[in-house]
């Protein structure tokens, strides 16, 4: 799923590429994707991008008058930027991966796509961003929280530090992948109790939530839009790394499985050595 860094790079890709050229034409191929109908698509035409920027995890795409085409690619959704486009043809409703294209006046544009069959990327047209459900909820972003709200947000709910971090109405952006990261950074047990952290473990996994964001953000920013899921696998150091050796002390990095996720974490960097039952309602290390 993309997260935090890479819809900051993709933002950054569409404001280098984008802005300032017209919409020729907004297709949308999966009806279920775009959950507005008012604005229609057609509102989009012949206005010029004006920007392109995030909330959380949704991507912002600005276009003159005050209209924004807001993003949440879910598991399985991109953006592919096209140079040119080399068929002018509509799109068929149905057909393929593309879910929304953005034709723009100089024959480029990008389309959102999903791959698989659970269906679950979000557009939505709307005139201001806060419109859409997922935006309004969201809470602080986690790249800008300072300490004393980053604390003050992780302790106002109890539970695993690890899904608590991934919760985006207490911090927006973090999702499973760099969460791993963050913990692993921290020295944390994925399944601390977030009421029992110290103020010192706090302030390291603040300091690690900055860290690993803003390196993965350095990273990705001015890459190519293709190039962009390659660049965050090379740079995660546990999370889809099970069974190879952490790059910190050199354990076996181990895995956690759910129904529908997984986690990774180092023994050795965050357990003090023992292994978590992988098992959702086993008594787990603290």
């Amino acid at each position: 799923m993309p997260e935090l860094p890479e819809v900051e790079a993709l933002g950054a890709y569409l404001r280098e590429r984008a802005v300032g050229r017209r919409v020729e034409r907004l297709e949308v191929a999966a009806i279920s994707a775009l959950k507005t109908y008012d604005p229609a698509p057609t509102a989009a035409v012949g206005r010029a991008v004006s920007g392109a920027s995030r909330y959380g995890k949704f991507l912002d795409v600005q276009f003159d008058g005050g209209l924004h085409l807001v993003v949440h690619l879910a598991r399985a959704g991109w953006l592919h930027y096209r140079e040119a486009f080399v068929s002018t043809t509509p799109l068929k409703p149905g057909k393929g991966p593309i879910a929304v294209r953005v034709r723009l006046d100089d024959s480029s544009g990008f389309d959102l796509t999903e791959a698989g069959t659970q269906k679950k990327l979000a557009a939505y047209l709307v005139t201001d961003p806060t419109q859409v459900p997922g935006v309004a909820r969201l809470g602080p972003d986690a790249l800008a929280a300072d300490l004393p709200l980053f604390s003050e947000r992780l302790r106002s709910r109890r539970g695993q530090v690890k899904g608590i971090l991934t919760d985006q109405e207490i911090l927006s952006g973090v999702g499973n992948a760099y969460s791993d990261e963050i913990l692993h950074t921290a020295r944390l047990s994925p399944f601390a109790i977030t009421d029992r952290l110290a103020d010192g473990q706090l302030a390291a996994l603040h300091a690690a939530t900055r860290q690993v964001l803003g390196d993965a953000v350095a990273r990705s920013v001015g890459q190519r839009a293709a190039e962009l899921k390659g660049e965050k696998r090379s740079g995660l150091k546990v999370h889809g790394r099970t069974g190879l050796p952490c790059p910190v002390c050199g354990d076996t990095v181990r895995e956690v499985s759910f129904a529908d996720s997984s986690l990774q974490y180092c023994p050795t960097c965050q357990t003090g050595g023992k292994p978590l039952a992988d098992r959702r309602l086993s008594r787990l290390v603290r």
